[in-house]
């Protein structure tokens, strides 16, 4: 019954990384996300512009966009960076992301020539420049894909969610060192005990 169960279980090895890919995805998301909002902050103005520019929403309500999403994106990529609020983090990323694909892919569709104003910009584009909305929208699927890890298994190492005991019971195993509570969920671990009562 040990044996089979040690045979089944997930490599200590495999196990101790899923962590650090969750560390990795949070710190390329929030790279991503920091550099964006820090890129529309000096130009408020362009910024409301690529999001009038999308024909997508009234007029009042661009201009409050374009405002408020280069601080949410700064927010966000500040809390993804320290691991705090990881999961929520990661969930707001995904539904940017996935705006940002919709808005893309209709600007596509409705044949506007537009800069996409995801870093800075934006706006309909000079006569002779084509967009090319396709690795636009690959790139950001990527980004979803990434915060989608994040909400799934957070908040990866050296993270405040561990060290503030926000870690939800079932993740705990991630907490930012290993403790003598791993030993818990180690089929070695097990096993030496198990052999240690019968003797």
């Amino acid at each position: 019954m040990t044996t089979q169960s040690s045979a089944t279980a997930p490599l200590p090895t495999a196990r101790a990384a899923l962590p650090w890919v969750t560390t990795a995805a949070r710190l390329v998301l929030a790279g991503v996300l920091i550099v964006a909002g820090w890129s529309k902050m000096g130009a408020p103005a362009l910024s409301i512009e690529a999001v009038k520019a999308y024909q997508l929403l009234p007029t009042a309500v661009a201009e409050i966009v374009g405002y408020v999403l280069p601080i949410l994106e700064i927010v966000i990529g500040l809390l993804l960076v320290v691991g705090l609020l990881t999961r929520m983090a990661a969930i707001v990323t995904a539904v940017l992301m996935c705006a940002f694909i919709v808005g893309i892919a209709s600007a596509w569709a409705r044949g506007l020539n537009i800069d996409c104003g995801c870093f800075g910009g934006g706006g309909a584009l000079p006569p002779g420049q084509k967009a090319n909305y396709l690795p636009e929208i690959l790139r950001d699927v990527g980004f979803l894909a990434l915060a989608a890890w994040v909400a799934v298994r957070p908040p990866g190492r050296l993270a405040l969610d561990s060290a503030l005991g926000l870690t939800p019971v079932a993740e705990e195993d991630q907490s930012p060192y290993r403790d003598a509570s791993d030993e818990d969920d180690d089929p070695e671990a097990h096993e030496e005990r198990n052999r240690e009562k019968d003797d």
